[in-house]
């Protein structure tokens, strides 16, 4: 078994990465605040930006797959390099696009593919690779809570610029933003690959991925993922306009989403300390069944402002907490030589549910003029993933070791 020789310091291995995160993250949090400017605009119904958004969310979940392979073999350096270039591309092409059909190809396959080169299954390939096991979770936290400190920070910005700007220079602007990657990418250049001493054996990506999904807990994993998406993109894309509908000010919908990303900054950083101490299959049914009530409890109380900013702070502890606890776990029953791939394989399952999530928002507002039905499955949702973590097994999958000659 080969992995990169630890060279790398921690420090600048989280400043680069979680820079490199935040940018990535915080512009593809704002994304629901170009629902209606662009579909007013453009004359398009809600379900075409939504499907859109959804074809980026499964463009990301089965690019992140190849790119976790690709980052596991060369290196994150190169993928975060293509990544990047192809934000900036995919963000122009979502500027200019005239037609449905362009618009999902730029702001659905290519941002998708561009998010899988730029963010969590990338950076914690080599945060596995360069960070002791003793650490690990702690500094997978420290990276998520990048990525919510990005929400926090861009998505008032990107309001701002779609005020002030309009809502297509607004997305050029991004677009030359998110190059910043690419300087970046440079701190996170690993050193050349050196055997490991006593490693058990080689294995083959054919054979990690054979293995993973023979183990019960990694589709248990995968499920619990499939859920996460379905909230988090569902809330993210189509609260806005679920707020606005309902007779609220557009600015609510900003700060609503920039407390989810600064309260998410304190849950995910929370969790990736307690990963080091605590069973990470409870902490994330945890987190699944309070996603249930927070939800069930805004939809019960009256809608105000003030309901609208405490269920932002609320569903924002526990956003992407689940996030530095999954890719834990990954490694901790795998270890880190397939992290990025079998990261990635995992967060498959959480693009096919931000796909449904985001989909169903905008198929069924269309025909029932209401959000209420995805909201009650979002809940049931939660339930259900907080169950089918119970039964993880956490401890390291057992290997068969190389008999001697």
């Amino acid at each position: 078994m080969t992995v990169p020789a630890p060279a790398l310091s921690m420090k600048q291995v989280l400043i680069c990465g979680a820079m490199i995160v935040t940018l990535s993250m915080g512009v593809r949090h704002g994304f629901g605040l170009w629902l209606q400017p662009i579909t007013q605009e453009q004359g398009w119904t809600r379900q075409t930006f939504s499907l859109a958004i959804a074809i980026q969310n499964l463009s990301w979940g089965v690019m992140g797959v190849f790119a976790g392979m690709l980052a596991d073999k060369l290196g994150a350096f190169r993928v975060l390099l293509i990544g990047a270039a192809c934000y900036a591309l995919g963000l122009v092409g979502m500027a200019l696009s005239p037609t449905p059909l362009l618009f999902a190809l730029t702001a659905g396959v290519l941002i998708g593919a561009a998010q899988a080169g730029t963010t969590y299954a990338v950076i914690y390939g080599v945060i596995g690779r360069q960070i002791p096991a003793e650490r690990r979770s702690w500094a997978m936290g420290v990276a998520a809570a990048a990525g919510s400190f990005g929400q926090f920070l861009m998505v008032p910005i990107e309001g701002q610029l779609i005020a002030r700007l309009g809502w297509q220079t607004a997305l050029l602007a991004l677009a030359a933003l998110v190059l910043l990657i690419v300087p970046l990418a440079f701190g996170l250049r690993e050193p050349m690959r050196a055997a490991v001493p006593g490693a058990r054996r080689e294995q083959t990506i054919v054979q990690a991925v054979i293995e993973a999904f023979k183990y019960p807990s990694f589709g248990l994993l995968m499920a619990g993922y499939f859920v996460c998406g379905f909230q988090v993109v569902f809330i993210g894309v189509h609260m806005p306009s679920y707020l606005k509908d309902k007779g609220l000010s557009p600015e609510v919908a900003s700060y609503a989403l920039a407390l989810i990303g600064l309260f998410n900054v304190f849950g995910t950083y929370t969790v990736g300390t307690l990963g080091q101490k605590l069973a990470k299959r409870k902490i994330l049914a945890s987190i699944y069944f309070g996603r249930a009530i927070a939800i069930a409890l805004f939809l019960i109380v009256p809608l105000s402002p003030l309901s609208v900013y405490v269920f932002a702070a609320v569903i924002g502890f526990l956003w992407l907490s689940t996030v530095p606890a999954t890719n834990a776990l990954i490694a901790q029953i795998f270890g880190v030589a397939h992290l990025s791939m079998l990261s990635g394989f995992v967060f498959l399952g959480h693009q096919v549910g931000s796909f449904l999530g985001v989909w169903l928002g905008g198929f069924l507002y269309d025909r029932t003029g209401s959000y209420d039905i995805v909201w009650y499955i979002a809940i049931a949702l939660g339930v259900m993933a907080a169950l089918v973590n119970l039964p993880v097994k956490e401890n390291a999958i057992a290997r068969p070791t190389l008999q001697a000659a």
